[in-house]
C-alpha cells in the first residue's frame, strides 16, 4: 500500500539543504534526523549521499508509514533502515548501537517551530550525549534574530503557528544558541537561506 505524505516544503528547500550538507558530510557515516516527518528529505538526502546512511525518525505513526513507502518507492530497502520512533521529549532516547556507533551528525529541519519550546531543550541534550568533540547538529528553519522577524511573511507565519497551539512559534536564534552553549555546543555558523529561512551550524566543542 502506497502510504506516501507530500510536504510542499520539501520540494522546496531540498536541494539548498543539500547544498548545506555537501559542506560538512563525511562517507560512511551516518546521519540521525529528527522528525523527518514525510520522509521526503530523507529519501532525497539518502539518494544524493550514498555513501552515508541517513537514519529518519519521527514520533507519528502516520509518518512514520509514509516514511516507509517512500523508500521502498524509491527502491532504498537495501541502504537505508527503518525510521525511528523518536519523540524528542522522551529522553533518553532509544538509539539502535549501530546508530551511535557510527554517528558522525545530526540534523532537524522545520522541527522547533512547530513543537514546545521544551523539544528544543531536549533536542540539544540528547544530541549533547550522543554526539562526541568536533561532530555537528544543523537546524534548518526560520528564527527571529535579536528578537525580530527577519520578514514580513515570517511574522504572519508566527502568528498562523500560534493560532494553531500557542506552544508554536518562530524561536529567537539567541535563544535556541544559550541552549545549545548550556549542552556543549558551539554556534560555529548561520547561512541565509531561501524564502526567509536560515540553516544553523552547531558543533559540539565539549
Amino acid at each position: 500500500m502506497d502510504n506516501r505524505l507530500f510536504f510542499p516544503a520539501t520540494k522546496r528547500n531540498k536541494d539548498s539543504i543539500e547544498a548545506v550538507l555537501l559542506r560538512f558530510i563525511k562517507k560512511n557515516l551516518t546521519i540521525l534526523e529528527i522528525g523527518s516527518g514525510s520522509g521526503e528529505h530523507g529519501v532525497f538526502f539518502q539518494k544524493r549521499f550514498p555513501a552515508i546512511v541517513w537514519q529518519t525518525s519521527d514520533p507519528d505513526f502516520m509518518n512514520r508509514k509514509s516514511i516507509c513507502s517512500w523508500i521502498y518507492y524509491e527502491k532504498l530497502n537495501s541502504k537505508m533502515p527503518q525510521p525511528l520512533e523518536l519523540d524528542v521529549e522522551k529522553v533518553p532516547w532509544k538509539i539502535p548501537s549501530y546508530v551511535k556507533h557510527s554517528l558522525q551528525g545530526i540534523v532537524s529541519i522545520n522541527m522547533i517551530h512547530v513543537a514546545k519550546w521544551n523539544c528544543t531543550k531536549a533536542l540539544f541534550e540528547e544530541s549533547g550525549k550522543l554526539l562526541k568533540e568536533g561532530m555537528f547538529l544543523i537546524m534548518y528553519g526560520p528564527f527571529k534574530i535579536g528578537n525580530k522577524y527577519t520578514s514580513q511573511s515570517n511574522y504572519l507565519f508566527d502568528n498562523s503557528l500560534k493560532m494553531q497551539n500557542d506552544d508554536w512559534g518562530i524561536r529567537n536564534l539567541e535563544e535556541v544558541s544559550f541552549e545549545g552553549k548550556k549542552n556543549g555546543f558551539s554556534q560555529e555558523e548561520v547561512i541565509s537561506m531561501p524564502a526567509n529561512n536560515f540553516s544553523i551550524i552547531y558543533r559540539k566543542v565539549s
